[in-house]
């Protein structure tokens, strides 16, 4: 500092004997744009005197010219004495100060936190937010495709060498997934078709068209409904419980285990996993469509007194096979996208409980959300197909 920087190098005032100084605290023109400071400025001291001496000092610093500050009458000085002259002072150190090397502790930490250089304004939390979630969303995007490529090279090994396919663990799966999944599966497509087809026959009944419920929801369920509701239902369902389990090997270190020992990751638990999904949800898709299909013919026998032999016999008619297979290859996407994600996600669990959580919730909404947004692609493709 201009003065401040070479005065403590010279020999302080005699000092005089203690309880010499006022203990009140002083601040006092010595002369012309002179102010000395004296008296114990300490948190007792100056309490309930902390504004009164702040505009006193901003008021002697805003005067014409550039005031001298001596402050080495000071008896003592703590932090709160220390914080109420930098205040005053504006927040930097004045251009003419005398003091002493033991003032210059006190004040060094006010200065470092002044020279710290403030950071730019941010761009707003909203726009922050978005580029948050879109660097998340990268990093996961980047991560799946690593996966995917994994697996692909991992399925070409076990092609060459089928004795590394774990059949044991894909039955297992296609049991887990496919065979426990039938009666929640049965309940639901049942009473989503039994309502589907009353408010179907209760509009079609208005204007005569009675007949007409076995072509809207022959196409509703077989192309749309059936795939995407056993979807949703498995990834709720399945889809958390691979998240969970992966996710819980990593909290107790059996991921590294399998590192450790050699083996894949992706042989030894995803490609089972993402097979076994793709198998067993076209035929839970199929049960759930049969299932909505009986509810709706239950429906309409009620509303519309529509036999359901006959149901059954103009069904094959009115709908064509296209929209079957339609619905049972977007079933196989949906399986093998379900069981991948979970696994991702799984697999980026960290060794806690907290992340296991949230990985499973991300695991659900992220499948769920994904096989919704396929199924939309699927249908402005292919909506010529079957129709």
């Amino acid at each position: 500092m201009r003065e401040a920087a070479a005065l403590p190098l010279q020999a302080p005032p005699e000092v005089p004997a203690a309880g010499a100084f006022d203990a009140e605290p002083q601040l006092q023109a010595s002369g012309p744009q002179e102010w000395r400071v004296s008296g114990d400025w300490t948190l007792l001291a100056l309490r309930g005197r902390y504004e009164e001496f702040r505009q006193r000092i901003s008021a002697a610093r805003k005067a014409p010219g550039e005031p001298l500050w001596d402050l080495r009458g000071l008896g003592r000085l703590d932090t709160a004495g220390a914080l109420t002259l930098w205040q005053g002072w504006g927040e930097k150190p004045p251009a003419r100060l005398l003091w002493l090397p033991e003032h210059v502790t006190l004040f060094a930490q006010f200065m470092q936190a002044s020279a710290t250089p403030r950071q730019r304004p941010g761009l707003g939390p909203g726009l922050e937010w978005a580029g948050a979630q879109l660097l998340a969303f990268a990093r996961h995007a980047i991560d799946l495709v690593a996966l995917i490529g994994r697996l692909l090279l991992d399925l070409g090994q076990m092609l060459r060498r089928p004795a590394l396919i774990g059949w044991r663990e894909i039955s297992a799966n296609i049991f887990r997934t496919g065979a426990q999944a039938l009666p929640i599966t049965a309940l639901v497509g049942f009473l989503v078709g039994l309502t589907l087809s009353y408010l179907i026959s209760k509009q079609l009944k208005t204007y005569g068209a009675d007949i007409f419920v076995i072509n809207i929801l022959g196409l509703a369920v077989l192309r749309e409904l059936g795939p995407l509701l056993a979807a949703i239902i498995v990834a709720g369902r399945s889809g958390s419980a691979m998240t969970a389990q992966i996710g819980v090997m990593r909290v107790t270190e059996e991921l590294d285990a399998l590192s450790v020992m050699g083996i894949s990751h992706t042989v030894r638990l995803v490609a089972p996993k993402v097979l076994a999904l793709a198998l067993s949800l076209p035929l839970v898709a199929l049960w759930t469509a049969a299932l909505m299909m009986l509810g709706g013919m239950a429906a309409a026998r009620v509303q519309l007194g529509l036999d359901p032999l006959q149901f059954l016999d103009m069904l094959p008619r009115v709908v064509q096979p296209a929209n079957l297979w339609l619905g049972w290859s977007k079933s196989v996407l949906f399986g093998g996208l379900i069981a991948l994600l979970a696994c991702h996600f799984g697999l980026r669990v960290k060794p806690n409980t907290e992340s296991l959580g949230q990985g499973v919730t991300q695991s659900v909404v992220t499948a769920i959300t994904l096989v919704i947004v396929v199924d939309a692609i699927f249908a402005v493709l292919f909506s010529n197909v079957g129709i």
